[in-house]
């Protein structure tokens, strides 16, 4: 797909703008204390903008402070169901297919034709190289969806590591325009013990996603400073289902798995994801 002459003249819009300062911004104004009632209506317009369920929604509109705490808002008990097969690799959120298929020659899929570095997206060359011929996805969360992201199954995490970065839109203007989109942006690298083999769990920022945060790490996104690492000890285990974090308004999740750990049932991009449901199926070896 080529860029239109609009789209190109967003991404020369895009690459004069300070992103990172728009989506600080863009988070501050999101925390902003409306008046209750100001702010249900700004909620309700929200929902009816993206399409947005408040039915699935755990609490009352009127207990939400901000935009921000919507955001992040909670579904009711048994909204999403987990695939409880042993051997059942599910989908860590709400939201879309991007490219999936397997690790060749060190490098992924952003989109058909389109290659980007495994080495850069997890900040290391030596880590990169375990998980040559291994399956990889990418789910995209939009601003309907629910923004917290689970663990796809039961997973030991050992560290996190912060890569800062830009913060391009992942809409189409970023991921047909920008070269190694996800290795470009703001992210965080977990990575995970599954039986024997690894996974790497990086959820991706992108423009006004203001923060990325995790349950498990003092660890966010689009701070100052440079890269930062963490080993978890001791390491956190986590149950499938369990909460890994959260975005503060929509983005990325890329998984990688070492050879050996799963086979993924891809679907083609755009296809709809739901947080629980099987994506793919864990070999009898990584299951815990």
């Amino acid at each position: 797909m080529r860029l239109g002459p609009s789209r190109r003249a967003l991404l020369w819009f895009l690459w004069l703008l300070p992103k990172n300062l728009v989506s600080k911004i863009g988070g501050w104004f999101a925390g902003i204390r409306w008046p209750g009632p100001l702010l249900r209506l700004q909620l309700r317009a929200y929902a009816w903008t993206w399409g947005a369920n408040l039915e699935e929604v755990r609490d009352p509109l009127s207990s939400f402070r901000s935009m921000q705490e919507f955001f992040v808002r909670r579904l009711k008990p048994g909204a999403r169901p987990i695939d409880p097969g042993p051997d059942a690799f599910v989908s860590p959120c709400d939201g879309a297919w991007g490219e999936a298929g397997r690790v060749e020659q060190g490098q992924l899929m952003q989109v058909k034709g389109r290659p980007y570095s495994l080495a850069e997206l997890l900040g290391s060359e030596e880590e990169a190289q375990a998980y040559e011929g291994g399956a990889y996805a990418t789910l995209y969360l939009s601003p309907k969806d629910y923004h917290r992201f689970h663990s796809p199954c039961a997973m030991t995490v050992l560290r996190s590591r912060y890569l800062p970065g830009s913060l391009w839109p992942v809409n189409k203007v970023g991921v047909y325009g920008v070269p190694g989109l996800f290795a470009q942006n703001e992210r965080i690298v977990s990575t995970c013990a599954v039986g024997e083999h690894r996974l790497a769990y990086i959820p991706v920022g992108a423009t006004v996603v203001g923060k990325v945060r995790l349950t498990y790490s003092e660890l966010t996104t689009n701070v100052r400073g440079g890269p930062r690492e963490e080993e978890h000890e001791p390491p956190v285990e986590l149950d499938k289902g369990d909460e890994v974090g959260e975005f503060r308004f929509g983005s990325t999740v890329v998984l990688v798995a070492t050879p050996g750990l799963l086979e993924l049932d891809v679907q083609p991009p755009g296809t709809p994801c739901v947080l629980g449901r099987r994506i793919g199926t864990l070999s009898e070896a990584s299951r815990a």
